[in-house]
């Protein structure tokens, strides 16, 4: 097998040692007020042979907290704690970015502290539920919806988390801008019912993701910003008119502003469309392709010229010396479904490596 996979490549001023990317992945292991613990620091630092660690969301403030035990990047102790993870990865080599994620109406009274409301595009709830250590299950919150001033402030939120993340040690950070969260609540027809100038056709429900872009650009260098897409994502809720020429739409001014690379997830929840050629055509080269390539079909895509690297979400999970495995051709381990999202180290850090493994 050729070995384009595992060289180096650059994405604005992101060096990565290999193309090998480890996708976000939520997995609730933060203290319940938000904080990164060492637990954590533990697991991505098992994992930083990757050519680059896309961290997992953090909300930018508590308003956008969707999940129990989700990490914030919002107060002096979230920095400190994740200050604790960036040096374990730094420390072997790695890169790591965090990706900057505000769920808007994504969320429950149970899960946030007392008094904090959810927000979103419009007020406009969302159907479904989500789990909450407090009550079990829940309906998802009605969301109030921003005033233009308040849209101004989550912006500037947004620019505030990216200025944390590099005081917490990050080589960058990505925008969430999939999964039904607040840039998508704005992007999607369905979610944003706006009439000032957030709302609209496909180039104003653009504007919210755009402006967090550059404000977070402005803060800390745009070729340390990245965006991460998925067209015809439905997840969530939300649901679009023309999604992709929604995301075309924003794929362009994205690339505009010159960031620093788009991730972009597959199209499975709409087959019809092309998400990789349309992140190609319409915002350039500088791609991390995501969701459902193995080595061999990650390295048959960026022989192809698809994009400048490949992520993996799932087999990070039970394999954190995966880059190894890739490289040697050895087999994958599997992940418990269990353990996903359970507080502890258990189904978290005690993966055995291929070499563990064989000395047993």
């Amino acid at each position: 097998m050729s070995q384009t996979l595992f060289t180096p490549t650059q994405l604005g001023k992101i060096v990565l040692q290999n193309r090998v990317v480890m996708a976000p992945m939520t997995r609730n292991r933060a203290d319940a007020d938000g904080t990164p613990t060492d637990i954590m620091a533990e697991h991505y630092g098992q994992r930083a042979d990757a050519g680059l660690i896309v961290a997992e969301g953090a909300w930018p403030e508590v308003t956008g907290q969707a999940y129990c035990r989700q990490p914030g990047i919002e107060t002096a102790a979230h920095v400190r704690g994740w200050r604790r993870v960036t040096d374990a990865v730094h420390a072997r080599g790695g890169s790591i970015v965090l990706q900057i994620m505000h769920s808007g109406r994504i969320g429950s009274s149970h899960i946030k502290p007392a008094g904090v409301r959810s927000v979103s595009a419009s007020a406009i709830q969302a159907q479904g539920k989500i789990w909450t250590d407090a009550a079990g299950m829940q309906d998802f919150d009605q969301p109030q919806a921003l005033t233009t001033e308040e849209v101004r402030k989550a912006i500037a939120g947004h620019a505030a988390a990216a200025r944390r993340a590099m005081d917490a040690g990050f080589d960058g950070v990505e925008l969430h801008g999939t999964s039904g969260y607040l840039s998508l609540q704005f992007l999607h027809s369905s979610t944003n019912q706006r009439t000032d100038e957030y709302g609209g056709n496909a180039s104003s429900r653009s504007r919210f993701a755009v402006e967090c872009l550059g404000a977070m650009g402005e803060a800390i260098g745009i070729d340390r910003v990245g965006l991460r897409l998925n067209p015809g994502n439905t997840f969530n809720d939300t649901a679009d008119e023309n999604s992709a020429a929604t995301h075309a739409e924003l794929m362009r001014q994205a690339a505009k502003l010159g960031i620093a690379y788009l991730h972009v997830m597959r199209a499975v929840f709409d087959p019809s469309i092309d998400a990789f050629k349309l992140a190609r055509e319409n915002f350039g080269e500088n791609l991390i392709l995501n969701d459902g390539f193995d080595a061999q079909s990650a390295e048959a895509a960026l022989q192809a010229g698809e994009g400048k690297a490949v992520s993996f979400a799932r087999h990070f999970i039970a394999n954190p010396d995966l880059v190894q495995r890739m490289r040697q051709g050895l087999p994958l381990a599997r992940f418990d479904r269990n353990t996903l999202y359970t507080p502890g180290a258990r189904g978290y850090n005690d993966y055995a490596s291929a070499e563990e493994v064989q000395t047993v």
